[in-house]
């Protein structure tokens, strides 16, 4: 058969637009176990053995013989199970609600200290990277997480001033909300013993009044501002690397939380053919109404694969980090209630005023106290006459939600974003953070769930793997990848639940549910190609799953088959 070049260069449109039947197929499969997304929510999926796709889209789905109805001398017809064998499993693209590729990118460029299981580690992996750098390099980067270590306290800039040789450092806490900085970089930022931390920040101090070098969340900008930002081409570098990542692990859109620069990194993708997966930007909530204009603005809302989306904003820290802003004291610091970055009139009024310029609005909220003030402020929001009446407002996380906001939510229409697989980090030590009584209602997808409240699924990658696996995994199952512990396991989702909000979920959080989500006819030929059936697999298998293609508008783009040279024939990929 002919292979025919499917074009990604598609108009988003509000509704998927039926197939025309009379219309050949570019594509056919068949011989498959193809879920289509249909019946997903109530629990009855459809599955179909062939599909049809055409123009990067869902032309039919079916039985054999009726797509192969629909073939013509030019269309190229694979049989699954001829090439991959009975347990293939084809299933809609995974849509990642929640990442910072450009921070993923960062991190693999620099210092990074994913996985480090001890300070030592840690400290070799520093010695061995300032090594190689030029005098008077910044060191950055980071990944860090001291709750994996048996000795779980914080570093300090003197086991940094060890083994840095003199390079200013500053290494970001895995979750982006605390980071040490050695005594060059405290020192070339000026900050001493009295310093007085900005609003939402903190600067630890120890018996003697001295810093430690731990900053936490505004604070960290003090030093952060003083880094040498990466090159065009650094960046650029970067971002393909994290976009290959997630390309190889299944997922056809990322909801992504980076810099405005990694923005235009990405159209510098998009021309040179090289952007594999569709990305939503999200934008700055507490940069001004006119440069939001100005963002919204600069690139084609209506292009598929790249344009900006909702703001978001930082109501709080993080649990690991204890800067999540709770209601009440930490369990195992009782003088602690974290630190909440707005005050509530200030925040009400930003967000009316983004509200009514038409803006989406996105709140990284972990402690139900951050929950409650964002709340309050869509409520503010939802009063006034000039907002849109379909804002689809989101809180991203909702680790900790006190009960009596949950009923909120709904009231609202906000989502809630949330990636299950923090939990298999933070299973091992919540329950002493949060004492048992919280313990109870957090990480609670099904109480959501059951209140009506819309989903969207994500992973917060860097600060957890790419994989959406992981994430399926800990949603249906509550416990960790040893299965040799869980968390109120009664609250699992279904699978069927679990993909749902993974595909449709995360699209609706982005306004994209009528053209992504679902192999449905009109639908974006977004898919994968599985290596086992995540509807009756046991449960700990899901997070053996490898993913054997990835396809975006009907073209793969893992493994990535564009870049092969054009003269060579793909006959034997989607």
């Amino acid at each position: 058969m002919q292979v025919i070049a499917v074009s990604a260069a598609l108009a988003i449109s509000s509704a998927a637009q039926p197939a025309r039947q009379d219309a050949p197929a570019e594509l056919i499969l068949i011989h498959g176990t193809i879920l289509t997304g249909e019946g997903l929510k109530s629990g009855n999926p459809q599955i179909v053995s062939a599909m049809a796709i055409r123009n990067g889209k869902v032309l039919a789905t079916g039985s054999d013989a009726a797509i192969q109805k629909l073939a013509s001398s030019g269309t190229r017809i694979i049989d699954l199970h001829s090439k991959y064998g009975t347990n293939i499993f084809v299933m809609p693209g995974l849509n990642d609600a929640h990442v910072h590729l450009g921070g993923a990118g960062e991190t693999k460029l620099n210092v990074d200290l994913t996985g480090v299981h001890s300070l030592a580690e840690m400290l070799q992996r520093i010695h061995d990277y300032a090594l190689k750098s030029p005098a008077g390099h910044w060191l950055s980067g980071g990944n860090w997480d001291h709750t994996l270590w048996t000795q779980k306290t914080l570093p300090t800039r003197h086991d940094l001033d060890r083994v840095t040789g003199g390079h200013p450092t500053i290494l970001e806490r895995i979750d982006g909300h605390i980071a040490i900085a050695n005594s060059a970089a405290l020192a070339a930022a000026g900050i001493t013993g009295k310093t007085q931390a900005p609003q939402g920040g903190a600067i630890d101090l120890d018996t003697n009044g001295n810093p430690t070098g731990i900053l936490r969340e505004t604070a960290m900008h003090l030093v952060e501002k003083l880094v040498p930002p990466p090159t065009r081409d650094e960046r650029r570098h970067g971002l393909e690397l994290a976009i290959a990542d997630a390309a190889s692990h299944g997922l056809t859109s990322v909801q992504d939380n980076s810099e405005w620069e990694d923005f235009l990194a990405y159209e510098d993708l998009e021309k040179a053919g090289k952007l594999s997966v569709r990305i939503t930007e999200w934008l700055p909530f507490d940069a001004s109404i006119a440069t939001l204009k100005q963002m919204r603005a600069h690139h084609n809302a209506n292009d598929p694969m790249l344009h900006t989306g909702m703001l978001k904003g930082f109501m709080d820290g993080s649990l690991g980090s204890r800067t999540a802003a709770m209601k009440a004291p930490f369990a195992d610091d009782p003088k602690n209630s974290g630190l909440a970055r707005y005050d509530q009139a200030k925040l009400n009024a930003m967000t009316v005023e983004r509200g009514e310029a038409g803006f989406q609005i996105g709140f990284h909220a972990i402690g139900d106290r951050a929950a409650a003030m964002a709340l309050n402020a869509f409520a503010q929001e939802a009063a006034s006459a000039k907002s849109p009446s379909n804002r689809r407002n989101r809180i991203e996380h909702a680790q900790v939600v006190d009960p009596s906001d949950i009923a909120r939510f709904a009231q609202l229409g906000v989502i809630a974003s949330m990636q299950p697989n923090h939990l298999l980090t933070d299973m091992n030590w919540a329950m002493d953070r949060l004492g048992p009584q919280r313990a109870a209602y957090s990480y609670t997808w099904k109480g959501f769930l059951d209140a009506g409240v819309p989903l969207a699924f994500g992973t917060d990658y860097p600060v957890e793997p790419v994989t959406p696996f992981r994430g399926l995994y800990a949603a249906v199952t509550r416990a960790n990848e040893a299965g040799t512990k869980n968390y109120f396991p009664e609250k699992s989702l279904t699978r069927e639940q679990a993909i749902y909000i993974y595909t449709q979920g995360s699209a609706y959080a982005e306004f994209a549910e009528n053209h992504k989500g679902k192999l449905s006819p009109g639908y974006d030929a977004d898919f994968i190609l599985i290596d086992r059936n995540l509807l009756t697999i046991p449960a700990s298998e899901i997070l053996k799953t490898q993913v054997l293609e990835t396809v975006v508008a009907g073209k793969t783009v893992y493994p990535f088959a564009q870049r092969v040279p054009q003269r060579v024939p793909q006959r034997d990929r989607p």
